[in-house]
């Protein structure tokens, strides 16, 4: 049980080591994070819809 215990008194250690972001830092990542899943989204969507036109044009020649 004491191996759990210094582990998890490690973790603690450990994580009071950390450099954690500000407010509006991580405001700012939040808003690139969301911003660039939207955009991939919309790329992905638009080349799938592309690929499948596609087949489908080469499928019915």
């Amino acid at each position: 049980m004491s191996k759990v215990t210094n582990f998890f008194q490690d973790v603690g250690s450990e994580m009071r080591k950390t450099s954690w972001p500000k407010s509006k830092e991580l405001t700012k990542y939040t808003v690139v994070v969301i911003s660039m899943v939207i955009v991939m989204a919309l790329f992905f969507t638009v080349v799938d819809l592309g690929f499948s036109e596609l087949f489908r044009w080469f499928l019915s020649l």
